[in-house]
């Protein structure tokens, strides 16, 4: 059997499943709350966080806010693709809309290890995706392994998919412990959250780390650099 009829099918036993539809409407409803307000900061022309620009990701909002039309244009697309997510007629014209900016969110926070939307982000990843992937009837004609074929009978089920949820509690918890666990340290949002990260064992190199962001202002991979060489300085004095 071809991909595409495969791919047919299981979209068919999907979108005929309720449940699935609700959570579908519950991702675009989550979605673009996610969106409206921060992009309604950036229209009003306002500073979208209070961190300190010694912070690495401070000093990207701060560079941000300071390019002229090109930081309320950011807010104008995601209030824009939060809206149509919310028509049912637009709402793949608004995930596609929403897709890029929400996926450079996401490296952008992991890159700077920003708690913000450290966990946030890539889950808004994932409810992006399930919608483009809800939509598939309407973008597969883009795949180069798209074969036409009849139209399926539509049918709705009742049948709530335990598996599928079970899988996405799953996700979300892996997500939210693998993000957490990921780094050994973070700049946190300021000194005195950053230091809250210090134990015995690395109570020095974590001062440094955490000074040389809030205080002096080092890029975060220089920061990263004092940290793990006080660490081994801090090994071989033991």
């Amino acid at each position: 059997m071809r991909i595409s009829a495969q791919l047919d099918r299981l979209h068919a036993k999907v979108k005929g499943n309720k449940w699935l539809r609700y959570f579908s409407v519950f991702c675009r409803v989550a979605l673009a709350a996610g969106f409206i307000p921060a992009g309604f900061v950036k229209i009003m022309g306002e500073r979208f966080t209070s961190l300190s620009v010694n912070h690495p990701m401070g000093h990207y909002l701060e560079a941000l806010h300071l390019t002229g039309y090109y930081y309320p244009f950011i807010g104008v697309l995601q209030v824009a693709a939060a809206i149509m997510l919310l028509i049912p007629r637009t709402a793949l014209l608004g995930a596609l809309i929403y897709f890029p900016i929400i996926l450079n969110i996401c490296i952008l926070s992991l890159a700077v290890r920003f708690d913000g939307s450290l966990i946030s982000s890539p889950l808004m990843v994932l409810a992006n995706i399930y919608i483009l992937c809800w939509n598939y009837d309407r973008l597969k004609f883009i795949f180069p392994f798209y074969t036409p074929a009849p139209p399926r009978p539509e049918f709705m089920s009742n049948k709530f998919p335990v598996k599928f949820f079970a899988g996405v509690a799953a996700t979300v918890a892996i997500v939210v412990y693998s993000v957490s666990h990921v780094f050994d340290i973070k700049p946190r949002n300021t000194l005195t959250e950053c230091k809250m990260q210090c134990t015995e064992g690395n109570s020095k190199a974590c001062a440094i780390f955490c000074e040389g962001i809030h205080q002096n202002g080092r890029p975060l991979d220089k920061s990263l650099d004092d940290y793990h060489k006080a660490l081994d300085e801090m090994g071989k004095v033991k």
